[in-house]
């Protein structure tokens, strides 16, 4: 590939902004449409990124209006009605999906593939902290800020290069995996697969693409290959315990064992995405004494679980937008939570994802003790007739309240509840800020 101009439709994602960062950092001129400007978009461009929150083609610049000499990288998460991305199909642009470019990316050096519904980003993430504890030089594309580099991407060598492998519009189809790990598979992006058994034949073709000693499979999930839980499996967590704050526990395989691990990161389900990413870094020749390090000293991925406050009240931030996901923070909760009350805030994440799983959010949801109901966030999706927040309503679950974004903070606050948890793949997470604030504020008027 020339060295050449690269154009990002929608460079304020997770991903996007990752694939931007890397080309940055190869040499070429990078710039890009987004309708929201984050600290993502602000980063690109102190990078020397241009950056336009304008969906027009006037904002587009100059030098990327040049269709022999500018490449086009665009997520199919965009709008396909987008007048930017419109210019660019109607003038002979050459225009390529984000999943694509990764794939060629994932060709050039040893990939190590982490996939699944849920936990896909934290075991990445983890996977770079361990890759790097045990010296090797790695390039890494994450789905969320890994607190270690502060970022979610990192470009330190090619011995291998660490992708959260996305199953979003079949992206990861494009990877040329070396070994994978797969954490889950329930249903999700059914506005995409249309049923649970087509996402679960995809899951299966990707897994195809290694040999089954390559791959390293979710306990249960039927797939065959080396598996990983906890007190089961060919890779297990043994004697699980919490001390401390942290989890502790015995990794055991085939041929090892790594006595008295510690993950300083709640949940069960992070314990399991520790396991996954164990077994993939002893498979590429790490170290137990080295691996049993750098999980102590892990930091976590930004909104996964992020405790933002003490006192007066504990504050979580987190990504969940899926019924199991929900689950995972009132399971975390629980467990390092007990005999507090809880209260969840959440708001729902497409009309598809909530027409689709009605049932299951509203169960998960009365496991808080309150719950505050935002609208939906719809991010690629128009208004579907008839699908609105209020259909989460519990009536049996007294404790649930609809109410306007700019009421979170208040609300929080009145509450009686003594642990928090903001949720949701929107943009909710622009108001945890003020809602850190307005309690500081409280407990020392």
């Amino acid at each position: 590939m020339n060295k050449e101009a690269v154009f990002f439709v929608g460079i304020g994602g997770i991903g996007m902004s990752g694939l931007a960062l890397y080309f940055l950092s190869q040499g070429y001129a990078v710039a890009g449409y987004d309708r929201v400007l984050t600290p993502l978009t602000q980063k690109l461009a102190s990078l020397g990124a241009q950056i336009s929150d304008v969906d027009a083609p006037t904002a587009i610049p100059t030098l990327f209006r040049d269709s022999k000499n500018t490449k086009v990288i665009y997520t199919p998460a965009m709008p396909a009605k987008s007048p930017v991305l419109t210019y660019f199909k109607d003038n002979g642009f050459r225009l390529v999906k984000r999943a694509a470019v990764i794939g060629e990316i994932s060709h050039t050096m040893p990939c190590l593939a982490v996939a699944g519904t849920h936990g896909k980003t934290t075991t990445s993430a983890l996977l770079t902290h361990l890759l790097r504890t045990c010296g090797k030089k790695i390039t890494a594309f994450l789905g969320g800020i890994a607190a270690d580099i502060d970022s979610n991407f990192l470009l330190e060598g090619d011995d291998y290069v660490v992708v959260e492998a996305d199953e979003f519009d079949r992206s990861f189809m494009h990877l040329k995996p070396t070994a994978i790990a797969l954490t889950s598979m329930d249903a999700d992006h059914l506005d995409i697969y249309g049923t649970a058994n087509e996402l679960t034949n995809t899951f299966n073709d990707f897994a195809q693409k290694v040999s089954a000693e390559k791959r390293f499979i979710a306990n249960g999930l039927g797939v065959d290959g080396n598996t990983f839980g906890i007190e089961s499996g060919t890779h297990r967590v043994h004697n699980l315990r919490i001390i401390e704050g942290s989890y502790v526990f015995d990794f055991v395989t085939p041929t090892s064992r790594i006595s008295n691990v510690a993950l300083p990161y709640p949940g069960e389900h992070n314990v399991m995405n520790a396991a996954a990413a164990l077994a993939l870094a002893l498979e590429v020749g790490c170290e137990p004494d080295q691996l049993k390090a750098g999980l102590a000293t892990f930091k976590g991925v930004d909104r996964r679980f992020s405790i933002r406050l003490t006192a007066p009240k504990v504050v979580i931030d987190d990504y969940a937008h899926h019924p199991t996901e929900i689950n995972a923070v009132a399971d975390a909760l629980e467990a390092f939570y007990p005999n507090q009350i809880k209260l969840g805030v959440f708001q729902p994440h497409l009309f598809s994802r909530t027409r689709d799983f009605l049932r299951e959010f509203k169960q998960a949801l009365a496991r808080f003790d309150e719950v505050l109901l935002l609208d939906i966030y719809p991010a690629r999706e128009l208004q579907m007739e008839g699908i609105t927040s209020a259909l989460l309503v519990d009536e049996s679950h007294n404790a649930t309240q609809l109410i306007d974004k700019h009421m979170i903070s208040e609300m929080i606050a009145k509450s009686t509840a003594t642990v928090v948890a903001i949720m949701g793949a929107g943009d909710i997470a622009f108001e945890v800020p003020a809602v850190i604030q307005t309690l500081k504020n409280q407990q020392y008027a």
